[in-house]
């Protein structure tokens, strides 16, 4: 999502379904229509529409949503063209991370509210933490979901503000009880499966987290636009060795926070040691990857320790990020170890190996 959109995106983040996102974005929608500002509702997940019915009846226009049918599914979608010939001065969108039913313009519903903001049209919308793309193995090893529905960490770096809906994990797991998140037959299920009080307090943390590293991110940009020298440096560059023939999709992911909890610079290369090899796919996934979070590539070329070490001294590398060899123990004894190879020649770079 590109940073000069002439529309404004505002952020309701929360932690877990349930926790009063969509609720509390209709009321900043319902504020900003007393002020004038013509607010319309594009969709609303129908798991909240119980919530917010009573709402939507007070003086918000509701624009129908198309509805659209793919083997055996249907689904309801933004209404895109009927937005854009009413032109409203906002749109309220629930679930950000959404992915659209086969047949829709795009492919998934922050790519709708790309388009509305380059329309010049303000969106407010919602997410969860878990839809942020880099956390995407994070979230798995905590909730055991590997979550599709993901939203690129630029869309939400980008947005012009973003606001935490904070509930804590007992008033959640108490709304639970009464029925109001899930279906009857399922609460049990639920309380005793994602929403057990373990797991909500290591997403709400990760919440708290994601917002605490905005407010860093607003204040690093204030003190640049009124040229105040920071208090701390920022020298740190982190550097992803990508693996042609192991995925490398964690160790990007885990590089790309790496780098934004130090506020420093990341980059990724391969080394392609044939002059004509072609990307695998594996390579290509991973530079889609890249691409998504905004890191930079590079192809190295030569005998992997020597094309990284040479890399390395040149730009001022402070961190390395490489994944488990694949090699055995013969094969490293003939042909020798990265990890050995560069921990011996770089005694001032940290090196971070990343499990499989």
């Amino acid at each position: 999502m590109p940073q000069n959109t002439s529309g404004k995106l505002k952020i309701f983040l929360g932690y877990a379904p349930g926790v009063g996102k969509a609720k509390v974005m209709i009321e900043e929608a319902r504020r900003r229509n007393s002020r004038g500002e013509n607010c319309v509702v594009a969709i609303i997940s129908d798991e909240d529409r119980l919530m917010v019915d009573e709402d939507l009846q007070s003086g918000l226009e509701y624009v129908q949503p198309l509805t659209f049918s793919y083997a055996g599914t249907e689904g309801k979608e933004i209404n895109l063209p009927e937005i854009l010939r009413l032109k409203p001065h906002t749109v309220c969108v629930d679930n950000l991370g959404h992915v659209n039913v086969t047949g829709s313009v795009h492919g998934k519903r922050w790519e709708d509210v790309d388009e509305l903001l380059r329309k010049g049209i303000n969106v407010i919308a919602t997410m969860n933490v878990e839809s942020l793309e880099s956390l995407n193995d994070d979230i798995f090893e905590i909730t055991g979901k590997r979550v599709v529905a993901t939203v690129p960490d630029q869309v939400f770096h980008h947005a012009d503000e973003v606001e935490l809906v904070d509930l804590t994990p007992k008033a959640l797991r108490n709304r639970i009880k009464r029925g109001e998140v899930v279906p009857p037959g399922e609460i049990e299920s639920a309380l005793n499966g994602f929403y057990s009080e373990v797991k909500l307090n290591a997403l709400r943390e990760m919440a708290m987290r994601e917002i605490a590293h905005r407010v860093d991110e607003d204040l690093i940009a204030w003190r640049k636009k009124e040229r105040i020298a920071r208090p701390w440096q920022t020298s740190d560059r982190v550097l992803i060795c990508i693996s042609p023939t192991k995925s490398s999709l964690r160790l990007i992911r885990r590089g790309w926070r790496l780098a934004q909890k130090m506020q420093g610079e990341v980059k990724a290369v391969y080394v392609e040691e044939s002059k004509h090899s072609e990307p695998t796919q594996i390579l290509k996934d991973d530079f889609t990857l890249c691409e998504r979070l905004g890191i930079p590539t590079e192809t190295l070329h030569g005998e992997a320790s020597e094309a990284i070490l040479k890399y390395v001294q040149e730009n001022n590398v402070t961190q390395i990020i490489l994944g488990h060899s694949e090699r055995t123990k013969i094969q490293e004894f003939l042909k020798g170890s990265l990890l050995l190879e560069l921990a011996k020649q770089l005694k001032t770079v940290d090196i971070l190996v990343v499990a499989s």
